[in-house]
């Protein structure tokens, strides 16, 4: 994630700031120039952008809370492109559903801000129904946390349906211990679903199925006796070996899957390290390996091995600093040369994917 500025004053600002806490200046983003930009009103929700000189007005959903990203004043639309997404929302007049979308939907943005980064193709369903994106948030609807062959929760041809629980800390937190997972976010899990609609888009129908299958395996294997051997006798014993995490051992679509929101965690927190420009050199250890400078752009970084040389040396950092206040580590994975090589796979696959900048936001 970048650092943003406030035009007017020179404020350090973040992606979710709506207002400058120094100038006071009302704040909106604009996904085209991925830019959080000063506002200065010009009429009933009529805003002119500091950083594009042109005039906008909020997403329907900055109505909610939910969102702080900008559309042209003369636009059609009354979504931003994150919200545009978005087929179902749970009834918000029902007490603590508005606080756990507004939390889902902080996470969603996140999400797309890191797909538009990257250049990768996205549509929502309502313009393009075969390959297009859409979001489910659905409540008490007694869905499953754990994914299943009939998609309950979880992704069906571009369709990502969430249990609106998942926002809930506690919730989360229960079920990442009954599911013996070292991490769990509410962010992780929406990077591991859009990974299912990536292998979609990306490569079922493309020249990288046959290298995808060389390395994650047969994705035609029977889907659902996979996931319930894996419910019922957990991973195979050499899983820290061959996978990114103990669940990535159940199937090839569910290796693909959480491999890929491994590498939009790394690039995404690489991206954040560089904005503040942050240099790693231990002062004990004679490994070279361990020292790094996070001077480059991981969104547009071509060679992958630039970016698993940073990745390494600063999770041992943020592990240590993390531990150091009391918590578990940043970052609980060890990446084998195995998943290393089918994170490099992914990002050559996003590589060849990119399509050009699209500036509307």
């Amino acid at each position: 994630m970048k650092l943003f500025e406030c035009q007017h004053c020179g404020q350090l600002l973040y992606f979710e700031n709506t207002r400058c806490e120094r100038c006071g200046h009302v704040l909106g983003y604009l996904s085209g120039e991925a830019v959080l930009s000063a506002l200065s009103q010009e009429g009933d929700d009529r805003w002119r952008a500091a950083a594009a000189d042109r005039v906008f007005r909020f997403c329907a959903n900055a109505a909610q809370d939910a969102c702080n990203w900008l559309v042209p004043a003369d636009s059609s639309e009354h979504f931003c492109r994150a919200c545009r997404l978005n087929r179902t929302i749970p009834n918000l007049g029902v007490t603590g559903h508005r606080l756990r979308w507004q939390r889902l939907e902080a996470a969603k943005h996140r999400l797309v801000y890191g797909l538009l980064r990257l250049g990768l193709p996205l549509a929502s369903k309502a313009t393009d129904p075969q390959a297009g994106l859409a979001f489910d948030f659905l409540a008490n609807a007694g869905l499953a946390f754990r994914e299943s062959p009939q998609a309950i929760t979880g992704h069906s041809s571009g369709l990502i349906t969430i249990d609106i629980a998942e926002a809930d800390d506690g919730e989360r937190e229960r079920q990442r211990l009954d599911m013996a997972e070292p991490y769990r976010t509410l962010l992780g899990h929406f990077r591991h679903e859009i990974g299912h609609y990536y292998w979609e888009r990306l490569v079922r129908d493309g020249p990288q199925l046959e290298p995808f299958r060389a390395l994650f395996g047969d994705e035609r294997r029977d889907y659902g006796a996979h996931l319930e051997r894996h419910y019922a006798a957990g991973p195979p014993p050499d899983w820290p070996q061959r996978f990114v995490s103990a669940y990535a051992g159940a199937h090839p679509w569910e290796d693909w899957a959480e491999t890929w929101a491994h590498y939009l965690h790394i690039v995404d927190t690489l991206e954040t390290a560089n904005a503040f420009g942050l240099r790693i050199h231990p002062k004990a250890g004679r490994d070279p390996a361990l020292a790094t400078m996070l001077d480059f752009d991981p969104d547009a970084e071509s060679d992958f091995a630039v970016l698993i040389e940073a990745w390494l040396p600063l999770t041992y950092a943020l592990n240590s600093l993390s531990q150091s206040m009391g918590h578990s580590a940043f970052y609980p994975f060890l990446l084998a040369p195995a998943v290393i090589e089918k994170l490099r796979f992914i990002h050559d696959t996003v590589r060849r994917s990119r399509v050009p900048e699209h500036a509307s936001p």
